[in-house]
């Protein structure tokens, strides 16, 4: 993983507004944050904290309303950035009546692929999303799983450097997950950078290196998966196996029953522990924001003002 940032986001905001013009929704509060090269970064949290519009802030279908958004060395509004974006949305919006393969040589088209390109995208894309069997049916025959994986093959037809997927494993059964999981790694592997939302956070778990959690618009957890699960408040100590008696006298000395110490680290949480236990101190402490650290400085929170009603 480069520490090359294909996405910078700086104190970025997005308040909706009424038909007048009025502020009826602040959707993002000073949002900070880095998505590093060929990394796997996870967006979380619960529903209206931010996370779609975060996606599409970086698309550039929604204007911020302050703050600064580049992508891939580009601001976001910049339309020909996504020519290097692949987006998987919530909800795959495909033409019902062409089959996989009139699908991706429809959308090789908009990306101005040759012919033989499209041809040999669609083969390799159809292959290692499973659709083999299915290739020549219309996709209303398909299922929500199946439909699901030929909306990450359209995603992914332009061979793009970043790829955006919002709920990618939705309405997979458990192999479909997996196999998802395990195309999300290998575009990892191919050197890609990939953003995911998901709510199922055990997936999170298994493929992000590093996850941010949202809260009503506000950061409230960014940094590393294994560092974040790591529980501090105690202490494990693997050595090999001991006999009864060497249990008895372990705290005592290890080194006595020539045991050797195969690791000394912290028991980990699980990601949606600390997923729970961040909404709830959220709630309690609204206004508590994480601030991401400077160059060689440390992570710090910061409290917001709350405004009395």
């Amino acid at each position: 993983m480069s520490q090359e940032n294909v996405i910078e986001i700086k104190n970025l905001s997005k308040i909706y507004r009424d038909f007048w013009g009025r502020p009826k929704v602040q959707a993002l509060k000073s949002l900070s944050l880095d998505v590093h090269k060929g990394e796997v970064f996870g967006l979380l949290g619960p529903n209206g904290s931010g996370k779609t519009t975060t996606m599409k802030l970086l698309l550039g279908l929604l204007f911020p309303s302050s703050g600064e958004i580049s992508v891939l060395g580009k601001p976001a509004v910049d339309v020909d950035k996504n020519e290097k974006i692949g987006y998987l949305p919530e909800e795959s919006y495909l033409y019902r009546f062409l089959n996989a393969d009139e699908t991706l040589d429809f959308y090789g088209r908009l990306f101005n692929m040759s012919k033989a390109q499209r041809v040999e995208r669609s083969n390799q894309l159809i292959e290692s999303v499973g659709l083999q069997h299915a290739r020549r049916r219309q996709l209303k025959e398909y299922s929500k799983g199946m439909t699901r994986r030929i909306g990450l093959a359209q995603a992914l037809i332009n061979n793009p450097d970043l790829v955006l997927l919002d709920e990618p494993t939705s309405g997979l059964d458990p192999l479909g997950t997996k196999d998802m999981k395990d195309l999300i790694l290998k575009l990892k592997d191919e050197g890609k950078t990939v953003v995911m939302c998901s709510h199922l956070l055990a997936d999170v778990e298994d493929v992000c290196d590093r996850i941010a959690i949202l809260y009503q618009g506000e950061l409230k957890t960014l940094g590393r998966v294994d560092q974040l699960l790591e529980s501090h408040e105690e202490t494990n100590i693997r050595t090999s196996q001991l006999s009864p008696e060497a249990i008895k006298d372990v705290e005592a000395a290890l080194a006595k029953h020539n045991a050797s110490v195969k690791r000394v680290d912290h028991p980990r949480t699980t990601l949606e522990e600390l997923f729970l236990k961040t909404v709830e101190e959220s709630q309690a402490r609204p206004g508590q924001r994480y601030v991401p650290p400077e160059q060689g400085a440390e992570a710090k929170t910061t409290e917001q003002p709350v405004a009395s009603k």
